[in-house]
C-alpha cells in the first residue's frame, strides 16, 4: 500500500515535463483567450476554469490520458466559452439567458428586504460592501448586486454651488 501511495507511475521527469507543458499551453490558450478570462469572472468563467482543470489534471498525472488530449479539452473549453461571450456579447437575450440581470438591494431610501433574502445577505452585509466602496447607505441613490457578484452603487448627486446658495438663502430668510 505505501508503494503504491509514493511510486510514481511515471518517472518524475516525465510528469515534470507534462506539468511544465500544461501549464505553458493553458498560459498561451488564456492570453490568446484574452483579458476576460482573468478579470472579474462570471459564473460560466468560473465553470470553465473549474472544467479546466479537471480536464488537465489527467494530463499531468495520468497514464491514460495524454497530454495533447488534456490540452485538446482545454482549447474545446476556453473556445466554446469564447464563443458563448461573443454570441452574449451581440445578443441581449443570450446575455440574460446565461448571466441574469442585476438585483436591485437599495433604492430610494430604503432596503430591499425581500431581494436581500433572495441573495441570501444580511442588511449588515450590503453594509460592509459599501463600507469597503468606501460609502454609506446614506450615501447612494441605489445598489444592485449584479449578476457577476459586484455591487453597482450609485451615489447621490453632491450638491452644486447653486445648491449651497440657495440653501444660505432659505436661512437667511427665516433669520431675517
Amino acid at each position: 500500500m505505501t508503494h503504491d501511495l509514493i511510486h510514481l507511475c511515471l518517472p518524475w521527469r516525465d510528469k515534470a515535463v507534462r506539468t511544465l507543458a500544461v501549464h505553458l499551453g493553458l498560459t498561451v490558450l488564456l492570453r490568446v483567450a484574452g483579458k476576460r478570462q482573468l478579470a472579474q469572472m462570471t459564473t460560466l468563467d468560473l465553470i470553465v476554469l473549474l472544467l479546466l482543470s479537471n480536464v488537465v489534471q489527467n494530463a499531468i498525472i495520468g497514464n491514460e490520458t495524454s497530454l495533447p488530449g488534456g490540452l485538446l479539452g482545454a482549447l474545446v473549453l476556453i473556445a466554446g466559452n469564447y464563443v458563448l461571450a461573443r454570441l452574449a456579447y451581440r445578443q441581449g437575450w443570450i446575455a440574460w439567458l446565461l448571466k441574469g440581470t442585476g438585483t436591485p438591494l437599495y433604492e430610494n431610501g430604503h432596503v430591499q428586504e425581500k431581494n436581500l433574502e433572495h441573495e441570501l445577505m444580511t442588511r449588515q452585509e450590503l453594509v460592509s460592501a459599501l463600507r469597503r466602496e468606501g460609502m454609506e447607505l446614506d450615501d447612494v441613490e441605489r445598489v444592485d448586486l449584479e449578476p457577476e457578484g459586484t455591487f453597482n452603487a450609485q451615489p447621490k448627486p453632491k450638491p452644486d454651488i447653486e445648491d449651497v446658495m440657495a440653501a444660505l438663502r432659505r436661512i437667511e430668510e427665516r433669520l431675517g
